[in-house]
């Protein structure tokens, strides 16, 4: 029973994490075990607020990449089999509530007649951060594999690196070739 509430608990702690994996794709009819070597592209970085003079951001993204790539059993090399793009995409949102007859109450709009709505109102801004991982077969300049995930960002250094690791592993989960 106690292994049974242990399990439930870490299944509902992986529910709330805060990242997410938006897409996997690979294509068709690749051998991804024929590739040996991997190496960087310079980061492809669109409207990045979040990772604007923050070099950390970035090498904390390459470090979870290429930790992920090695634990596959590929090396960095200076003439690599497989090119790795990193895109990061970072977006302001609105964060948003439902609203209830308890806290908002109906409205009066005249002659003794009040109206009330479910409506979703506006409750606070935050930035969401969207890291795309393309790897490219470096001898055909094809893209072969590509993941994409997404998370709030953190002002916290330490929580934001931590996010970074976590969506990047979660994304490679999705890789064809497992872990060694």
């Amino acid at each position: 029973m106690k292994l049974f509430l242990l399990l439930l608990v870490l299944l509902a702690g992986a529910a709330c994490s805060p990242v997410r994996v938006e897409s996997t794709t690979q294509a068709p009819g690749v051998d991804f075990s024929a590739y040996k070597t991997y190496n960087f592209l310079d980061v492809t970085a669109r409207n990045e607020d979040a990772f604007r003079g923050s070099s950390a951001n970035i090498a904390n993204l390459k470090q979870a990449v290429a930790r992920e790539m090695e634990l596959r059993g590929y090396q960095r090399a200076d003439s690599p089999d497989l090119w790795v793009n990193i895109g990061v995409v970072t977006e302001a949102k609105v964060q948003t509530r439902e609203t209830n007859i308890q806290w908002d109450g109906p409205r009066y709009i005249g002659q003794r007649n009040y109206h009330w709505q479910v409506q979703q109102v506006p409750a606070g801004t935050y930035r969401e951060g969207t890291a795309t991982v393309d790897i490219v077969d470096a001898a055909r300049n094809e893209q072969i594999w590509q993941g994409v995930a997404a998370s709030p960002l953190s002002k916290d250094p330490e929580k934001l690196a931590a996010r970074i690791d976590e969506g990047i592993a979660t994304m490679f989960r999705e890789y064809p070739v497992a872990p060694r």
